[in-house]
């Protein structure tokens, strides 16, 4: 496939044929090489149930095509049409309170319902027949943000049918099924799977292990939903890619298995979100670490194929980013190993519930001051890409993170402010902050990779993935566990055999004896001689033999109790860290820890200017950008080529320079 860098969502069926022309002028000069298009319009392809009509997607293929443009297409599936819904009102989801979400906005869908899964394979099949040895079309995009919209569907009946039977085919036996999910309590076992309910709202409580199931159902099904879809594409398109656009640490489906249908992954990044903190300090990390964990999804290079080109919003609307700032996102999503930036959208949009989220263009169509910013940005940074194609950042430090792990704490949180996905970004921000590059790692994956490997609430356990953290601390590696570390099996079943962390606590050299959950308090700890804060959690801990306590408790009746600790085990070290630290601890304790693992910054850190790097076995690329109004200041490497930027160790507001650095 030629290499292509930069694209645009767009939408022609928004606006007049006679505008069409003028915007692929548009977008050829200012460096466009690709559209997605299509994702949302199943009643322009298909205006009834006997007619398609793909003329006017024909016409637009092929007026960007004498551009130089090619095209994606997305399977418009998130979008079924009035007529269908009137004939099949059964496709609508049902939500946990039992009632019908009706037509009117998107994914207003049931993806268990076999009605519903005949229309789209009839479409995706008359779409990839007809489009499969298009010159101009590259690659396909099955329907838009998998599991968006979704959180609490489907409960329908045809879900629930699927359910027993994903159920069937997992535990065998209905006896089986009680046992792992402790059916026991509250009188809830179940003499045949046909007598499993999909779990509507209760009048109090819910069985966790059952839960736990649903979410992991609902997974799978989102990805089944997908595979029928690819497989057609592939029958019939073979020669082009399927990709699909995620949504960071959106836990609707597993994105790891999804990875598994898709030549690469793709990502939706809103720096400027609406939903988000304006403040850089406060959100900027979170940003880094959602594109670092797109990029663990297939542990490869990815595209994002919706970056933010102005205002956010839909009821609501953020701020306008400022001159320069949109660049600096773009260079951000390409620091953190994007192969390709796919803008959104193409122009604002006059109707429909995002007439407020912003494109390139503003709702009138003439180029202003975005267009002109992303137009300079992807005319000096197209000619560099093809030497970052398929490069990556190579990282010493890893963080495990895992979507059951999600699932279970989004069941039992403990603590109303406990998250795990919020957990992982801590420890990741600490990281950040120190310009260390940073992994996420599947259970699954490659653990003796990192120098470093943090593994936060590691709260289902098995005896495969105790084996698989002491193999790497025995190996040399050194593990950082947390508090709520192997709690439960699984099932989501407690551990009863012995005291907390489980077999780990061989690893970690600790036994927790009791914990305190800090509700609306929190907990003064002393390192290294310095008082600092903590939060959410106490684990009250017995030290084993050849633990050393780096931090002890400070308040509360436990004071003088072990915080953290650091236990040696074969040829590496284990910490345990029985708390969520604040700010202050979680820096002091990050930078001992890196000290300790031997692993250095990338640069020496600079207020509001983010490092990461991009390298291969002969160079390495690094971006360098400041994410604040102001100028900044950095201490540049020696022996390196200012590649893009203005002034080598200095930034203007919002600059986002690369620098090549010989290895």
């Amino acid at each position: 496939m030629k290499q292509l860098h930069f694209g645009v969502d767009y939408y022609p069926e928004h606006w007049e044929r006679g505008r069409w022309e003028e915007d692929a002028i548009l977008m050829q000069e200012m460096g466009i090489q690709m559209v997605r298009m299509a994702e949302f319009s199943w009643h322009k392809l298909q205006p009834s149930e006997d007619v398609f009509d793909f003329g006017w997607l024909d016409e637009a293929i092929g007026l960007l095509g004498k551009y130089g443009i090619y095209t994606i297409l997305g399977t418009p599936t998130a979008a079924p049409p009035a007529w269908m819904v009137n004939k099949h009102p059964q496709i609508l989801p049902i939500d946990r309170m039992g009632r019908v979400r009706g037509f009117g906005g998107r994914h207003h869908d049931c993806q268990s319902n076999p009605i519903y899964r005949e229309y789209i394979r009839k479409l995706v099949t008359k779409m990839a027949q007809h489009y499969g040895d298009n010159p101009y079309v590259i690659g396909w995009q099955p329907d838009n943000e998998l599991g968006n919209s979704h959180q609490d569907l489907c409960t329908c009946e045809c879900c629930r049918q699927r359910f027993q039977g994903w159920l069937q085919r997992k535990y065998k036996t209905v006896l089986a099924l009680n046992q792992s999910w402790g059916t026991a309590f509250w009188s809830q076992e179940y003499n045949d799977f046909s007598e499993v309910f999909a779990p509507r709202v209760t009048v109090t409580g819910e069985n966790p292990s059952a839960m736990l199931d649903w979410r992991r159902f609902c997974s799978d099904l989102i990805v089944d939903f997908t595979r029928e879809q690819a497989e057609i594409i592939r029958k019939y398109a073979g020669k082009q890619f399927i990709t699909h656009n995620y949504m960071g640490f959106a836990d609707k489906v597993d994105y790891y298995k999804l990875g598994e249908l898709l030549d690469f992954v793709s990502h939706d990044q809103y720096p400027g979100g609406f939903y988000l903190p304006e403040a850089p300090h406060e959100k900027n990390h979170v940003l880094a670490a959602t594109l670092d964990v797109v990029r663990s999804y297939k542990d490869q290079p990815f595209w994002v194929m919706e970056q933010q080109s102005g205002i956010t919003g839909w009821e609501v609307m953020g701020r306008a980013p400022a001159p320069g700032q949109l660049s600096a996102w773009a260079m951000q999503s390409i620091a953190h190993g994007a192969d390709a930036v796919v803008f959104f959208r193409w122009r604002t949009c006059a109707m429909g519930t995002e007439q407020y989220w912003h494109g390139i263009l503003p709702h009138s169509g003439n180029p202003g001051r975005r267009y002109q910013e992303l137009q300079e940005f992807i005319q000096e940074v197209n000619p560099l890409m093809d030497s970052l194609q398929n490069t990556m950042p190579r990282a010493e430090a890893g963080i495990v993170f895992s979507f059951e792990q999600e699932y279970a704490f989004q069941i039992q949180p403990h603590h109303k402010d406990l998250s795990y996905t919020g957990q992982a970004q801590k420890y990741y921000r600490a990281l950040y902050e120190q310009n260390i590059p940073v992994d996420f790692v599947p259970e699954q994956g490659d653990f003796g990779k990192y120098k470093l490997l943090l593994a936060p609430l590691q709260y289902l356990m098995s005896p495969e993935l105790e084996d698989k953290f002491m193999d790497y601390v025995r190996q040399g590696g050194h593990l950082l566990l947390t508090m709520r570390t192997g709690v439960k099996d699984r099932n989501n079943l407690c551990m009863t055999e012995r005291e907390l962390p489980g077999r780990l606590s061989e690893a970690a050299g600790v036994e927790v004896l009791d914990y305190d959950c800090l509700r609306d308090a929190s907990v003064k700890v002393l390192f290294a001689g310095q008082e600092h804060e903590a939060f959410i959690w106490s684990d009250l801990m017995r030290l084993l033999p050849q633990t050393e306590a780096l931090a002890y408790y400070n308040s509360e009746f436990y004071a003088g109790e072990p915080c953290v600790t650091v236990h040696p085990y074969g040829e590496g070290r284990c910490y345990y860290v029985g708390t969520e630290p604040g700010e202050s601890l979680m820096d002091a304790l990050m930078k001992e820890i890196c000290g300790k693992a031997g692993i250095e910054p990338l640069l020496a850190p600079a207020a509001d200017v983010e490092c990461m790097a991009r390298e291969n076995g002969r160079e390495r690329y690094l971006f360098v950008i400041n994410h604040s109004g102001e100028a900044r200041h950095y201490q540049a490497p020696e022996k390196c080529r200012l590649l893009r930027g203005g002034q080598l160790g200095s930034l203007k507001a919002y600059e986002a320079q690369i620098l090549a650095v010989g290895k």
